[in-house]
């Protein structure tokens, strides 16, 4: 099972990994973001907004 990390020190809230796969990314009221649910059945999603993210604060484990 994936398990999809994001590094909240690096983090800037750019809002693109909520905008690819908003099943399991999404901004929190802080401005950055968060993981909200589960990459079982998105693996695809998951990877496309670690690729994109431009400060590579997702990680997938």
């Amino acid at each position: 099972m994936m398990k999809v990390v994001i590094d909240e020190s690096t983090c800037t809230g750019c809002g693109t990994c909520e905008s690819i796969c908003p099943e399991v990314f999404q901004l929190g009221d802080d401005g950055l973001a968060h993981v909200v649910g589960e990459c079982e059945g998105l693996e695809e999603c998951c990877q496309e907004a670690a690729d994109n993210c431009p400060v590579e604060a997702i990680t997938i484990e």
